[in-house]
């Protein structure tokens, strides 16, 4: 089991205890658990295998401890099982919505009986919700818009929810008898930010014993469907998996066909009825003699094209690039010379300036900006003048340290109202790298909006804007802005937009990236870490990244230290 899961488990754990009105110090002990093992490099799992004392973790007293290997030991928490039932599952799914906390979900229910997300909807239409002391009107508007992007999102899982039980998974279905290949489809593989279910195919030699090995996965909670070559379970995380065997020479034609997206298997085969041929799961065919399919190289060759790369098949204009050979070299991992956003224990984060910088240099990294935010009424716990000169003594003194590699002096400072930076030039200008970022008023018009941003693009003293357009994924929409407006600045100011690769963020998203880039715009991918193990979260920025065609030369963090430093100059 994942550190991130058993986090998650503790979290939900402190979110219904808030909601039952426990004690506050219970709840902030499992929240700076959850904390520390989504921060830590280490599987817990492989501590424990190893006999290692879990006590000696940040927040991890024994009793969390104990916890721990329950969870490890059963795959679930007793204690949290026992809360489920004494909350209903629809008053619990309102901590989805946005606007929403545990303490607020509490009082709905204690005052207006609320347990369930349409009784919330009628109660905010009928303005029952901002009569009550702490909400107001502008609470009320934001839960609304908050059911309704619910609604749009259905049941779907974060990338990276899925990407470890989809691992998991592959790692087990590795060792069934007879196995061959195993690989998962859909927009999974296309790395799509989130998934509503995981298509997985394989070939295998007796293709009934790996269905019946299939279903006996740990993580099963229901078999919906067993046959001979396909399969269909629901896992104890509500993820819905669909397993078929192929037969090895359809393997290339149902991974095309499976991994999608629809839009582009479409295109694809339009080409090929034009050329006389008919594509579907099981190869290409030129009348009844199947010509193709073995491989998805075979399959694009038969339509006189290279193997489009996953990430790009949403019928974008990969299909007409391709036919050109004008295919972007798409960025990779490997490309990233080091991370420019980050948080330290000088502000909201869990690890110190050192950790950060050995946790760096441990990825290879040549290169870091700390960039702890600026405060203000919207971020309180950050740095004030005072605070930010102390930060820039201790990085002076780690840079002698840990030479040559470098670290940026570096701030996230807080975009004000009116466009202004949330910090006073005299320290703005000591920085290597300032980020302008919004956290407050997302609510402007679309017009102040774009203004207010324009005004901070247009600083002198900020670089880069951070998670440009504010949204968290099926929490809260995106910032109404002019984009077009928004990149004619950057490109202008000769700045950068970035690629923020939290995965409840992930901001921009593929199509601005792609629009961005069209119009020359530069970027930075990077984690927003707020602790050390947070600095693997690069993949994801990459994933978006890649689905935003972006390659190389568009990222200013693939840079040499001496180019880096020219652009930022």
């Amino acid at each position: 089991m994942q550190n991130r899961e058993i986090a998650a488990i503790f979290n939900e754990l402190a979110d219904l205890l808030e909601i039952k009105g426990e004690n506050p110090f219970k709840v902030r002990a499992y929240r700076n658990a959850a904390r520390t093992l989504e921060s830590i490099g280490k599987p817990v799992e492989e501590m424990v295998a190893e006999g290692k004392d879990l006590s000696i973790l940040p927040g991890i007293g024994k009793d969390l401890a104990e916890k721990i290997k329950e969870i490890l030991r059963t795959g679930k928490l007793q204690k949290l099982d026992n809360l489920k039932k004494e909350i209903p599952e629809a008053l619990r799914a309102l901590l989805s919505i946005e606007g929403l906390g545990p303490k607020r979900v509490k009082v709905l229910y204690e005052t207006l009986h609320i347990s369930d997300p349409d009784a919330l909807k009628e109660a905010a239409l009928h303005h029952e919700i901002s009569k009550l002391p702490g909400f107001g009107p502008k609470t009320e508007e934001k839960i609304l818009k908050g059911i309704r992007l619910l609604k749009q999102e259905g049941v779907r899982f974060l990338f990276a929810e899925a990407e470890p039980i989809v691992e998991e998974l592959i790692a087990y279905l590795q060792k069934a008898p007879g196995i061959l290949t195993i690989e998962a489809a859909g927009s999974f593989r296309r790395k799509k930010e989130t998934v509503g279910d995981v298509d997985m195919l394989c070939t295998a030699k007796e293709p009934p014993k790996v269905i019946d090995y299939f279903t006996k996965f740990s993580q099963v909670l229901e078999v919906i469907s067993a046959g001979t070559t396909r399969s269909t379970v629901v896992l104890k995380n509500s993820l819905q998996i669909d397993l078929r065997v192929v037969e090895k020479e359809s393997y290339g034609a149902a991974l095309h066909y499976f991994t999608g997206s629809k839009t582009h298997v479409i295109a694809i085969r339009q080409i090929a009825i034009d050329l006389g041929l008919k594509i579907n799961e099981y190869g290409v065919y030129q009348k009844e003699q199947k010509v193709a399919g073995l491989t998805e190289k075979d399959v694009y060759e038969s339509v006189h094209l290279p193997v489009i790369p996953p990430e790009l098949r949403e019928n974008r204009g990969e299909i007409e690039a391709a036919a050109k050979n004008r295919l972007p070299n798409l960025i990779t991992l490997e490309d990233i010379r080091g991370d420019l956003h980050m948080h330290t224990t000088y502000s909201d984060g869990m690890d110190t300036l050192e950790t950060m910088v050995k946790t760096a240099i441990a990825k290879n990294y040549t290169y870091i900006a700390v960039t702890d935010h600026s405060a203000t009424l919207a971020v309180v716990k950050g740095l004030d003048a005072q605070k930010a000169l102390k930060q820039f003594e201790e990085i002076e003194k780690l840079r002698e340290r840990y030479a040559p590699f470098h670290i940026f002096k570096g701030m996230e400072v807080d975009i004000l109202e009116d466009g202004s930076p949330g910090m006073e030039d005299d320290i703005l200008k000591q920085l290597d790298i300032a980020l302008g970022a919004i956290h407050s008023k997302f609510k402007l018009t679309r017009k102040a909006q774009t203004k207010r941003l324009i005004k901070a693009i247009q600083n002198p003293y900020i670089k880069g804007i951070a998670h440009p357009t504010g949204r968290l994924i099926g929490k809260r929409a995106p910032l109404e802005l002019d984009f077009k407006e928004i990149c004619k600045a950057i490109k202008e100011e000769g700045k950068f937009l970035e690629i923020n690769a939290q995965p409840e963020r992930l901001d921009l998203n593929d199509v601005l990236i792609k629009e961005a880039r069209e119009k020359g715009v530069k970027f930075s991918i990077a984690t927003d870490a707020h602790a050390s193990g947070q600095l693997s979260y690069m993949r994801y920025g990459i994933n978006q990244a890649r689905r935003g065609w972006l390659e190389k030369e568009d990222v200013v963090n693939t840079k040499s230290l001496e180019t880096l430093v020219k652009f930022l100059k």
